[in-house]
């Protein structure tokens, strides 16, 4: 199939690539030239694993190509996939402005019957807008479907090209066979159903994981005060089928480009229907509380956190990305530089700026253990797979202080103990 993916952000550039290794005929297009230049020139503008492979391979198969120009990438194209960015706008609700945008310019292009999926997470609702503004700006016969992304950023090539599931909403017979084409050589259920519910299953599936995260991190609060082990409960309940193992990791809550916009979404689709949402709404609370007491138990240990030294290591959202936003480890710099804290970081592949720190410059580190040089206490933020492996012994010698904040339970407790540390980790 012939197949343009606007929007090369890790949903599309990911999607584009798996589908060209699928077979499939992709130009990939971003209206950020730059991006494309990068592209172009053999360079990836995000960090995912496996991701640089993919695209190299297929690109120099002939299947995988790049551009900035409409008027190249939408005649003559059987499925055009959007995957723009959809972030929050100030008021909770979703700022649309970029799949408008998207769908006017497919519009003026358009020289034959196509099928557009909406890939981003959007509003319920949103194809039918789409497919009104495509066909009418056109006046060419179009379907447009709602095709959500269930991709988890470090694992997103795996999860496109081996999924749990794929989920089409359609009202078009002709447009459920060509998304079926389109991914006919990938193994998995695939559920095709009305458009609306495709659009709200993306954000109750989002709103539920973010729950049961919340939820863990709610019972690890409880532990502390109890003296229980939440790992040892998330092991006992996450055992019962019904409940399940994953999400059930005691940390510093949610962040990420999808978890806190697309609660915040749902948030307000409840709030602007009169809706009620009490589990969502107690589930956004309290993840926005986990970081805030993670920072009070430090500054309790320390008695006070202003001019002394914290080493934070890592910025981003999660291990295996380069995806700092609405990073807990942001948060937690955000608060630590708030009350005085000389903060210095390191992660593997992340870097900040002043604007995402409320305009702190940080000092960035190449190596984790210079980061902890003379530090009063040192902070595990991310849960990268190298930091596990830290010599907690070395670390304790370089470092000035003994507490460790173990925000992710990276450690053996008795481990950090046996080599000086003072451990604060998180439900246990």
């Amino acid at each position: 199939m012939k197949i343009t993916i606007i929007g090369t952000g890790y949903v599309g550039l990911v999607s584009g690539a798996c589908l060209a290794e699928l077979g499939h005929q992709v130009i990939c297009l971003d209206v950020q030239v730059e991006k494309i230049e990068m592209l172009n020139q053999g360079k990836m503008p995000i960090y995912e694993q496996g991701l640089d492979e993919l695209v190299h391979r297929n690109v120099k198969a002939g299947r995988l190509s790049f551009t900035s120009s409409y008027e190249q990438a939408i005649p003559g194209m059987e499925l055009i996939s959007m995957a723009v960015g959809t972030p929050s706008a100030d008021d909770g609700s979703v700022d649309m402005q970029y799949v408008w945008s998207a769908a006017r310019e497919i519009s003026k292009h358009l020289t034959d019957y196509v099928v557009i999926a909406d890939k981003s997470t959007v509003p319920v609702g949103t194809a039918e807008e789409v497919e009104e503004i495509v066909r009418e700006g056109s006046g060419i016969l179009c379907d447009v479907v709602s095709n959500p992304e269930f991709l988890r950023e470090g694992h997103a090539v795996f999860d496109f090209l081996q999924p749990p599931r794929i989920v089409i909403g359609s009202n078009s017979k002709r447009a459920t066979e060509t998304m079926l084409h389109a991914y006919e050589h990938v193994d998995c259920p695939k559920f095709v159903m009305d458009r609306r519910s495709a659009e709200l299953t993306k954000y109750a599936a989002n709103a539920f994981l973010a729950t049961k995260i919340s939820f863990i991190n709610e019972m690890a609060m409880l532990a502390e005060e109890l003296g229980a082990d939440v790992t040892q409960i998330a092991a006992g309940i996450g055992s019962d089928p019904r409940i399940g193992k994953d999400f059930l990791r005691a940390g510093l809550g949610w962040g990420g480009s999808c978890f806190p916009k697309d609660v915040r979404a749902i948030r307000k689709m409840g709030e602007s229907l009169g809706v009620p949402l009490p589990i969502v709404n107690a589930a956004f609370e309290t993840n926005a509380g986990i970081r805030k007491r993670v920072i009070d138990r430090l500054e309790k240990a320390l008695g006070s956190l202003n001019d002394k030294k914290v080493a934070v290591l890592g910025l981003a959202f999660k291990d295996n990305t380069d995806d700092t936003r609405e990073s807990a480890a942001i948060d937690l710099i955000r608060h630590l530089k708030s009350r005085g804290a000389d903060v210095r970081v390191h992660d593997p592949v992340a870097k900040v700026c002043s604007r995402e720190t409320d305009g702190h410059e940080l000092e960035h580190i190449a190596c984790p253990y210079e980061t902890c040089r003379d530090a009063h206490a040192v902070i595990i933020a991310t849960e990268w797979e190298q930091f596990r492996t830290l010599d907690l012994a070395r670390l304790k010698e370089i470092a000035e202080g003994n507490i460790l904040v173990d925000a992710r339970n990276l450690f053996d407790p008795a481990r950090a103990l046996e080599c000086g540390w003072r451990h604060i980790s998180v439900g246990r």
